[in-house]
């Protein structure tokens, strides 16, 4: 047996406010909607991956979904143009990732990261 994809799924009372967050500042693509579920995709091949956290590094809350960017300068920008609140960062870790957290439309803690 072999996993396949593992997906985020987050609750939200109205799908539709994901449209600026995801689509806009991240720019994935709407691949899947059907009223109730959106389903957004960067077209890009997934690792499977789970993290399981006592925090999310160096003391902050562990997040509920981490988002690799390959320019996090250009989201940090796109982020700041929507008036969306930095929760923490921009920083560079000592493991090797600059980084910055903001939340969801749905309250979800969002860790963008890019490797340095």
């Amino acid at each position: 047996m072999k996993v396949k994809r593992i997906v985020l799924n987050v609750e939200a009372a109205n799908p539709d406010n994901a449209k600026i967050f995801y689509e806009s500042i991240f720019d994935l693509d709407l691949v899947m909607d059907h009223g109730w579920i959106k389903t957004y995709s960067s077209g890009e091949e997934m690792t499977t991956q789970i993290s399981v956290a006592s925090e999310g590094g160096s003391g902050t809350a562990v997040p509920d979904m981490s988002i690799e960017v390959d320019d996090l300068d250009l989201v940090l920008k796109k982020v700041m143009a929507e008036n969306i609140q930095i929760e923490y960062g921009p920083v560079s870790e000592l493991w090797g990732v600059r980084r910055f957290y903001v939340r969801d439309p749905f309250g979800k803690l969002v860790n963008v990261l890019q490797h340095i």
